[in-house]
């Protein structure tokens, strides 16, 4: 089982597509109790590989990718069943291809299961480059909490570890669902081709520091600042490429609004933040949680309060 990713400075574009190593590191938190839970089983019994997600068996793009986290364990396991088919199967316990990090939760908890059934004795940063195969984001949905992905060209580098940080005790993640699709590997794919791309690849190393340093002091307010920013530098990325996506509806310009006014007019702690799609996290505390769950209810959404999840395991507690 595997929690989602709120992206805190995303990462976006990668230098290499079949291993997807990202340009740069990238820091996100999990979210829970919003998860996915994954059984995996090699077994003789069965013709071929077979990946099934919320009832419906995967083809095409889709097989493809977990097809990559799965070989990438099966040559990292000396246990001889691993040579048999397998049957995986996954479920997620909210919408996908909304902006909710289901592809993070999806193959984080793909990984952590196939390490399971292939007998690796690996660490969760070595399981984090299983994941990273199927998305680049799950690396960090296996370490879990506030993690960071740091860019290199192997497994090695190119690996997740947590942040050490508190400010999962009262921080509440208000999600303002707008239901509109997306395909965050397309964005992707044409990254580089913005002319956006090398601004931001300037400037996010130093966001990237700040983050963790905001992190480790625990401090909220510039921790979340970092993450609304660095929200209004990647849409400009993904809007300038060459398909020209542009992810925000209406709703999630009203609640970007609505956060602001909260916080100038009423000096609420609250921040907004999008990874690629239309649906919006706000971050504020515990103590404001409600309050903001109800003016964000108000811009025609619907709305939950989360928390912060751990990291990939094969238990069934899902909380920090």
């Amino acid at each position: 089982m595997a929690h989602p990713i709120q992206g805190l400075v995303k990462y976006h574009g990668m230098r290499d597509d079949i291993k997807r190593l990202p340009y740069h590191d990238s820091i996100s938190l999990c979210t829970a109790p919003s998860h996915t839970r994954t059984t995996v089983e090699f077994s003789m019994d069965y013709d071929e590989d077979t990946f099934v997600v919320d009832g419906e068996e995967l083809d095409g793009r889709a097989h493809e990718r977990v097809e990559a986290v799965v070989e990438k364990a099966r040559q990292k396991s000396d246990a001889a069943h691993t040579v048999y088919p397998v049957r995986l199967e996954s479920e997620n316990s909210f919408p996908s291809n909304v902006g909710l990090g289901s592809s993070s939760s999806g193959f984080a908890a793909a990984a952590m299961a196939l390490a399971e059934a292939a007998e690796l004795d690996a660490s969760k940063p070595e399981i984090s480059t299983i994941a990273r195969v199927g998305s680049a984001s799950a690396a960090r949905a296996v370490t879990g909490a506030f993690s960071q992905l740091h860019t290199g060209m192997n497994d090695q580098d190119c690996r997740s570890s947590r942040i050490p940080t508190d400010l999962h005790e009262e921080l509440k993640i208000v999600v303002g669902l707008v239901p509109y699709h997306k395909e965050t590997e397309d964005a992707h794919n044409e990254a580089a081709d913005s002319h956006m791309f090398q601004a931001r690849n300037a400037h996010i190393h130093s966001q990237i520091a700040e983050m963790r340093d905001a992190l480790r002091n625990n401090d909220f307010e510039a921790a979340f600042e970092l993450a609304e920013m660095d929200s209004l530098s990647l849409a400009a990325t993904t809007m300038t490429g060459p398909s020209g996506w542009v992810y925000w509806q209406p709703e999630t310009l009203s609640i970007f609004n609505r956060v602001r006014q909260l916080r100038e007019e009423e000096d609420i702690p609250v921040y907004f933040s999008t990874d690629t799609g239309a649906t919006v996290y706000v971050n504020t505390t515990e103590e404001y949680a409600e309050r903001v769950e109800e003016e964000i209810a108000d811009c025609g959404v619907s709305t939950t309060i989360w928390d912060v999840g751990g990291p990939a395991r094969l238990l069934d507690d899902h909380l920090f």
